[in-house]
């Protein structure tokens, strides 16, 4: 049985995607698979690379997240895609397009992990993730936070 979970990391903001990768790496059960700057690069990584996840941005230049969300899956179905964006309002698009879980950049760390590692343990079962605008403080409206659905 696999322990650990291959990550693909694709942003086009180098920060970012190296503050991404600078945390995750630390976690027990994750290894930094590949990076990649956006969509088309990503795709081209898959094949050779071989991620069981994906924590990919939305806009980017070359190819989107959200056209890539959409062929990953249809070329690689059981790859799990995390969409994590700072624009709350792809999420509707991101999940029509196939993604597994859709985060806000920004949200708590705790969150990203649990979604991490449920759809590590997931296998073929999907998670959805929802915005929580009932609470105030960062879940609060105009600063949602994903919560599981």
């Amino acid at each position: 049985m696999k322990t650990t979970a291959d990550l693909m990391i694709v942003d086009d903001n180098f920060r970012a995607r190296q503050a991404l990768v600078a945390y995750l790496s630390q976690q027990e059960g994750i290894r930094i698979a590949a990076q990649a700057s956006d969509g088309l690069q990503a795709i081209g990584l898959i094949a050779a690379q071989t991620p069981d996840l994906i924590l990919l941005d939305v806009e980017m230049p070359a190819m989107d997240g959200i056209e890539a969300t959409r062929l990953i899956k249809q070329r690689w179905p059981w790859i799990k895609v995390i969409v994590l964006t700072l624009y709350p309002n792809h999420k509707a698009r991101a999940l029509a397009a196939g993604a597994d879980a859709f985060l806000v950049k920004g949200g708590p760390l705790d969150e990203m992990m649990s979604a991490i590692r449920r759809l590590a343990a997931r296998g073929a079962g999907q998670l959805h993730l929802r915005a929580d605008r009932s609470r105030s403080g960062p879940g609060a409206a105009g600063n949602p936070s994903p919560q599981f659905a």
